[in-house]
């Protein structure tokens, strides 16, 4: 299974392709597709450059990124750890 996350161009935020194609802020709430389903629902994404920026597939396994991206899409879904997010003024 995949999910399709992006950025999104307001804010920078991590973002996720709901099942409807709609943009979401949650990992939970991300659609989880097969290969291509997936595909079409990238190509979806990279249809709406104002919303959803650099959009990409990245694999998960029970609703959790897994394979090699999985460190980095963990980090990505936990928000932001610049600035005020880690405590620092």
């Amino acid at each position: 299974m995949k999910i399709v996350t992006a950025n999104r161009l307001s804010d920078g935020r991590v973002i996720y392709v709901a099942p409807s194609g709609e943009p979401v802020e949650t990992l939970d709430r991300a659609g989880q597709f097969e290969d291509e389903a997936a595909a079409l629902a990238l190509s979806r994404a990279a249809q709406a450059p104002a919303t959803f920026v650099n959009p990409y597939l990245v694999e998960v396994e029970a609703g959790r990124p897994s394979g090699r991206d999985r460190f980095k899409e963990q980090i990505r879904a936990q928000g932001p750890t610049v600035g005020h997010s880690l405590g620092h003024a």
